[in-house]
């Protein structure tokens, strides 16, 4: 029997994890365009980035693509780093506690695929379009 007492919410480094399956699962027209867009886990957003999406709730937002999307990329772009989605594991583990109906890596899964399609050129509205997933 396992101990109660011993469970500890998953680090970060099982999050990108999760977020890797999610990446190794994209149908293939869209893995080449997400190759090279890197994962990258904190346990919160930063203040200033929370600041410039009027977010007052740091558990409100769980993740963020970081990049210029591919529609909008030109060979006069200096790169200055890769695109990165960024996880915000707090606020991923919260919403996933509040569901309490889905899986931790399909939630994951979920975040990185709706980062991910800012990096293919989609706005939000776009997205919810075909994604009724926070509904």
């Amino acid at each position: 029997m396992k101990d109660l007492n011993a469970l500890t919410a998953p680090d970060a480094a099982e999050l990108e994890n999760m977020a890797r399956a999610a990446l190794q699962a994209l149908p293939a027209e869209f893995a080449p365009l997400a190759a090279d867009v890197a994962i990258r886990v904190a346990e919160f957003a930063p203040e200033e980035i929370l600041d410039e999406l009027q977010i007052d709730d740091p558990f409100e937002l769980t993740g963020l693509y970081d990049g210029i999307p591919v529609t909008e990329k030109s060979v006069m772009d200096q790169p200055g780093g890769p695109d990165i989605v960024w996880l915000y594991r707090r606020p991923l583990l919260d919403e996933w506690v509040a569901r309490g109906d889905v899986a931790l890596g399909d939630l994951v899964g979920h975040v990185v695929t709706h980062e991910l399609a800012h990096h293919f050129g989609w706005s939000d509205a776009d997205i919810a379009s075909i994604d009724r997933w926070w509904e």
